[in-house]
């Protein structure tokens, strides 16, 4: 395998392996509707083997960041349709990852609403409010009714994905958030049938991932996870309830046969990313970066020993979005401005140079 040869994955098929991360960039605004920066952005890196949309909000409880896309108006609808439209106009391949933030959230970044969580546990820490930084509230733990209320709200975001054009969508069962804090003993601490063992933990994600697939079709959806990543109080230490949560929903999600399973993990190689590779029984793209930089080299690795059918890069694609030409033709990259990741204008954001415009 080669990491700038094809690859299929379920219904996604794809020019190269290079993929581009899920990546919060927070410039739609108040209304959550994907403007001309964001049209301009994506179209921009069609040329990578697939793009994975920022986190995206299900419902308006949901978001988890100022700025934050969402998918659940027409009107948001419409503008992921413009997304669509052009990246699929350069060729590319795009899927919108649905997002709830769970318990990452405050009312003064949600709209007012109540924060949802598994358990009334708060983060420790601060968030990102309009009102600036604010102590994470507690939130309020969904009774089994309101989980299947968001579990239809996840399914409505992906038929308006299909429906806006998008090439599917990738679930955010990763970092923390609302389907991750179901799988982790930490923020799970429930005691009917989404709290305890590790197969009632992973109960939730099963059931959202199983419905979005029978509204949608498998071959159009993905899951993205972080297990050990213990970012955001998602804490996951004992590696034998790791094996045994992600194993389990594993185990149930295989037959399936969803298009992919991400795994954001420090060692894509190692034991515990093969091993639920082999439980998942299809195509891993695999994550190495976050608190690293995931290299041209790293990804070639990657591929050519087989340890995954693609590689997720983040940073540098936000600076690169001729990224694919840049590490095939081992040209130099530009290099990402951390500064204005999370601004709101076009600068750090669609102003990268393409190669030919800084061969010069």
């Amino acid at each position: 395998m080669d990491l700038f040869s094809p690859v299929t994955l379920g219904d996604l098929h794809l020019a190269n392996r290079v993929v581009m991360a899920p990546l919060t960039r927070m410039r739609a605004g108040a209304s959550g509707i994907p403007n001309d920066l964001l049209v301009e952005h994506y179209a921009q890196r069609a040329s990578l083997g697939l793009i994975i949309t920022e986190g995206t909000y299900p419902r308006y409880e949901s978001q988890a960041f100022v700025g934050q896309p969402g998918i659940v108006t027409d009107e948001q609808v419409a503008g992921w349709r413009r997304v669509a439209e052009a990246v699929h106009a350069r060729g590319g391949k795009i899927v919108v990852q649905v997002m709830h933030g769970g318990r990452v959230t405050h009312p003064d970044v949600n709209g007012g609403r109540r924060v949802e969580a598994p358990s009334a546990i708060a983060i420790e820490g601060e968030g990102h409010t309009e009102q600036g930084k604010q102590a994470y509230p507690v939130p309020h733990a969904l009774t089994v009714e309101e989980a299947r209320e968001v579990r239809d709200d996840f399914v409505a975001a992906a038929r308006r994905a299909v429906e806006a054009g998008l090439d599917g969508v990738e679930l955010h069962g990763a970092n923390g958030y609302l389907l991750h804090e179901f799988l982790s003993p930490a923020s799970n601490q429930r005691d009917d049938v989404y709290g305890g063992t590790p197969e009632n933990r992973a109960r939730f994600v099963v059931e959202v991932v199983t419905a979005v697939v029978e509204a949608i079709g498998a071959g159009r959806v993905g899951l993205r996870i972080s297990p050990e990543h213990n970012i955001q109080d998602a804490l996951e230490t004992d590696r034998d309830d790791v094996l045994a949560t992600y194993g389990s929903l594993l185990d149930q999600l295989r037959p399936l046969g969803l298009a992919y399973l991400s795994v954001l993990h420090a060692d894509p190689a190692g034991d515990l990313v093969q091993e639920l590779r082999r439980r998942f029984g299809g195509p891993l793209m695999a994550n190495s970066g976050f608190g690293s930089v995931t290299t041209r080299d790293e990804a070639v690795r990657l591929v050519e020993a087989a340890h995954a059918e693609a590689v997720v890069v983040g940073r540098a694609v936000i600076a690169n979005p001729d990224l694919v030409e840049r590490w095939q033709g081992e040209h130099p990259e530009n290099e990402p401005n951390g500064a204005l990741f999370y601004a709101s204008g076009p600068e750090g954001y669609t102003d990268y140079p393409f190669l030919q415009l800084s061969r010069g």
